[in-house]
């Protein structure tokens, strides 16, 4: 998010967990991230192959903005953004704190019995266990010269 507001807490998801999806197409959303957010709703996307995005909602009205101004500097844009919101949907975890993913977004995104749920700081990513693991070995580079100015 561009605008930071220093009075109030910004939505932070950090970690990682393997949650198993049911017959229902529903994966729970670790505890954690459930405490971290006060929001209701989400949007979930397919925004980066071959993971889904699931947005809060005050993140993905963020989202929107950006995507209505690209839309207005380059028109041409228009059919990659239908493309990428087509699909989205909105998602309200259940009583158990469970969400659905339809159909169509597990097949897109190869989730069949496990899905990781990664904490990327302001929204979070869903995957396919071994298709991250491999994504992580085989993108993740070597940009170990960040550290320094990011953490330190």
């Amino acid at each position: 998010m561009d605008d930071v507001d220093h009075g109030t807490r910004m939505v932070s998801f950090l970690g990682s967990f393997i949650h198993s999806l049911d017959d229902k197409g529903r994966v729970s959303m670790p505890a954690v991230f459930r405490r971290g957010t006060t929001e209701t709703r989400f949007v979930l996307a397919q925004v980066n192959q071959p993971a889904l995005t699931l947005f809060p909602e005050a993140t993905w009205a963020t989202v929107e903005e950006r995507l209505r101004e690209l839309i207005r500097r380059k028109p041409e844009t228009r059919m990659w953004v239908l493309d990428k919101v087509a699909n989205a949907v909105e998602v309200v975890p259940d009583s158990q704190g469970r969400i659905l993913i339809p159909g169509r977004l597990q097949e897109a995104a190869a989730l069949d019995g496990q899905v990781q749920l990664i904490g990327a700081i302001d929204r979070i990513e869903l995957w396919n266990p071994a298709a991250f693991e491999s994504a992580v070995r085989d993108k993740a580079g070597d940009f170990g010269e960040f550290a320094p100015q990011i953490f330190l």
